[in-house]
């Protein structure tokens, strides 16, 4: 039996060229990972900061035994953003789909579909698998009874869950980051590079509630699902996602491939990724069915 597979989600952040550049060399050499998914996700602004070291990124990714696949926009909403995301179809990596947009460009060749599509049910897994769809992630506020009523639908189609990270929860024409700091978004100085992992949003009581990333709206909390892992492969799941993040996410991809391959206990591997990640606070609400915010 096929072990589960790792997918090591697009950097959502706005990080300079060079630690861009330098995370996804580290991930090549030293993560466990199966697919790494690269390109900009949130805004197309920030992609001419990265478009100089990208070919040397893939290239190195693949040295690595990496699959890598070309991720595109969330949200495209002009001529030039959806001319982009059809211009990835010309190379020859398989594309994630993060819009619908872009679902009659890819209709009858195989491609991913990304979290940022919804699919909350077997009979759009089936339309999409249908369609060309080989890889599908699922919506991150999906309880576990969901899951596997999808996971167990077509067990041809590899079925991903979001398994750590910050869970992407909305995004806007808009961009808060840059009003926030007196700045309209077509004049916004790029302000979101000084949060590499997001602005964190506060209540009115001070408590920390959502983090911003530019034109999106994240959790707080990051989602770590490594207690929940070998629970989800029994419902079918193929594979995990994780986020990247600026914590040591190779010892994060190095605990989740432990527990899936037998080689950690979950509750051990849940205790060391505190030290891989010491500033985040973890949550699994949403796949228990409660708050996404809660630790259950």
């Amino acid at each position: 039996m096929q072990s589960t597979t790792l997918t090591l989600g697009p950097v959502l952040f706005n990080w300079p060229a060079d630690r861009w550049r330098d995370f996804y060399f580290r991930i090549a050499d030293e993560a466990p990972v199966d697919h790494v998914c690269i390109g900009e996700v949130v805004c197309s602004k920030r992609q001419v900061f990265f478009a100089e070291v990208l070919p040397q990124v893939i290239e190195r990714l693949e040295r690595g035994g990496k699959e890598v696949l070309l991720s595109s926009l969330a949200l495209p909403t002009l001529k030039r953003e959806t001319r982009h995301d059809a211009e990835l179809l010309n190379g020859r990596h398989m594309v994630e789909v993060n819009d619908v947009s872009l679902l009659p460009s890819v209709a009858g060749r195989p491609h991913a579909i990304g979290p940022f599509v919804n699919i909350y049910n077997e009979g759009t897994l089936a339309f999409l698998a249908s369609r060309g769809a080989r890889l599908v992630a699922l919506p991150p506020e999906l309880p576990r009874s969901s899951i596997e009523a999808i996971a167990s639908a077509l067990p041809d189609v590899t079925v991903e869950v979001w398994a750590f990270g910050r869970t992407p929860l909305a995004i806007s024409a808009r961009c808060y980051h840059a009003r926030v700091h007196g700045h309209s978004k077509d004049s916004c100085q790029f302000v979101c590079d000084r949060d590499a992992d997001g602005m964190t949003v506060e209540t009115l009581d001070h408590e920390p509630f959502l983090a911003v990333n530019g034109v999106q709206t994240l959790s707080y909390a990051f989602c770590n699902l490594l207690k929940e892992a070998n629970d989800l492969v029994d419902t079918g799941v193929s594979s995990l996602r994780l986020s990247p993040h600026t914590c040591d996410m190779v010892a994060v991809a190095q605990l989740f491939r432990a527990v899936l391959d037998g080689q950690r206990d979950a509750d051990e591997a849940f205790a060391l990724s505190h030290d891989a990640c010491p500033s985040a606070t973890f949550a699994n609400g949403f796949v228990h069915g409660a708050a996404g915010a809660l630790y259950v």
